[in-house]
């Protein structure tokens, strides 16, 4: 293209993006792959909302004429006034996890501010982050499964031995839950299956070395817990989305319940011993517990698609999350909720202010450095009691319950701790961004102008 012509053509997309309703019909569609592409790779209703509203105001749509209404399944974008309206819907399909496709869309978000992109540079760019492949193989993927769930079952108290066994009985669940995906089965009969074939696999510890050979079953199915989808809920809810909040609640009980049903029917099937007789108290330093927390964190950063060049960072996090944890229950007394909350929250405080040179949403950071909190050995105690309910006294179903509760109000305080920042400090946020999307704006008129 000639100089002429480009800038012609240059000339031409500016005022496009000066005029909000001029090729409305494709800033709409590009609006809602931006939503869709966020909803469907677990990003929150809050951050869905932030960054199409900053697409938005890069395509000259005012806030005021943006309303975009976020169901767990279906975008609807209106942009409209007094005079003229444009309504279009969006349907989202799958619900996976992708930490590259957040951050990625975050910047691009940010990047067409300050580099004035046409409709179509925007258009291409979002067009290679959907399509660029995720950084690590299926292979990749189903051995880091196994890595962090043996890392996590050293958390619980296992011996080296146990820890390994623990692994390859991850593994084995996942390769069934692939092979159901693959097989189109429903994901939940999957997740159940998978839950079953990992927990069938762990149960064989007890015919191999380890002093510790009730440990797998507790760790091996962790790999299915809906982490993501429980502070996600929580974060939506706290930010008023209720209905897309309930949902993802919703979606987080099928999958517990699919995991509860997979694992009840394999310790149906053999002489498990009572689980509530394991102990909680660690006997490792806080050397070998933050070695294994890191290593857990960062094998489920790699189920995230998390970039590589951030894997420092969730070790970092776990680690932290869990010695704060430990410290606080086991030094100086509180309860497990305290504990898990002090080392949750501790992490999103710092996180707050490590983005900043991370450069990558916070939500993408913390997530997987919190899995290391999960309650295993409650929830196991409770699964347990589940299954013998026939058989419990008054004072053991008792205490089952209290297993049942506590391991509640524990990933309630995982959830809480990751969505303290919004908590406290949303509307601080919201207006530093406010004035630097502004100021990006103002900037690209000004350079508008003078080149006229």
């Amino acid at each position: 293209m000639k100089e002429q012509d480009y800038k012609s053509y240059y000339d031409r997309q500016q005022e496009l993006l000066r005029e909000g309703f001029a090729e409305i019909g494709k800033k709409s569609e590009l609006l809602l792959t931006v939503g869709q592409l966020l909803m469907e790779n677990g990003a929150t209703a809050d951050r869905i909302t932030r960054d199409t509203k900053r697409a938005a105001a890069f395509m000259g749509i005012a806030e005021e004429k943006f309303h975009l209404h976020i169901m767990y399944t279906t975008l609807m974008l209106n942009i409209g006034d007094e005079k003229q309206s444009h309504t279009s819907f969006r349907k989202c399909l799958k619900h996976a996890v992708d930490m590259r496709i957040i951050s990625a869309i975050s910047k691009l978000t940010w990047r067409a501010l300050r580099d004035h992109y046409t409709l179509e540079e925007f258009q291409d760019n979002l067009n290679h982050i959907s399509a660029r492949p995720r950084f690590y193989s299926l292979a990749q993927n189903i051995l880091a499964i196994g890595i962090a769930c043996g890392a996590y079952c050293i958390l619980f108290g296992c011996d080296f031995p146990a820890a390994i066994y623990t692994g390859i009985s991850a593994i084995v669940g996942k390769l069934v839950q692939v092979r159901c995906e693959k097989s189109g089965i429903n994901p939940y009969v999957g997740i159940a299956f998978a839950a079953f074939a990992a927990t069938v696999t762990a149960y064989f510890a007890h015919y191999l070395p380890t002093e510790t050979p009730r440990h797998p079953m507790i760790a091996c199915a962790l790999f299915l817990t809906p982490g993501i989808p429980i502070i996600n809920g929580l974060t939506d809810m706290l930010n008023t989305y209720l209905f897309t909040g309930a949902a993802r609640f919703l979606r987080t009980s099928l999958i517990i319940g699919g995991m509860t049903f997979g694992i009840v029917f394999a310790l149906g099937m053999f002489p498990v011993v009572d689980f509530t007789s394991l102990k909680m108290l660690p006997d490792s330093d806080y050397l070998i517990f933050a070695s294994a927390a890191a290593t857990g964190a960062m094998g489920f950063a790699v189920l995230f698609n998390l970039p590589p060049r951030l894997m420092w960072a969730v070790g970092a996090g776990g680690a932290l999350a869990v010695c704060m944890r430990n410290f606080f229950v086991y030094e100086l007394g509180m309860s497990s909720e305290i504990g898990t909350l002090v080392g949750a929250t501790a992490v999103s405080a710092l996180a707050l202010r490590a983005v900043h040179f991370l450069h990558t949403p916070m939500q993408v950071v913390i997530i997987p450095a919190m899995i290391p909190l999960i309650p295993g050995v409650l929830i196991y105690r409770f699964l347990f009691s589940i299954i013998n309910i026939k058989t419990l006294t008054a004072d053991q179903l008792l205490i089952s319950f209290q297993s049942g509760v506590n391991a509640a109000l524990i990933i309630l305080a995982i959830a809480t701790g990751a969505a303290m920042p919004n908590i406290f400090a949303n509307r601080r946020f919201e207006r530093q961004k406010k004035e630097e999307q502004e100021r990006l704006l103002n900037e690209a008129y000004t350079s508008d102008d003078s080149d006229d």
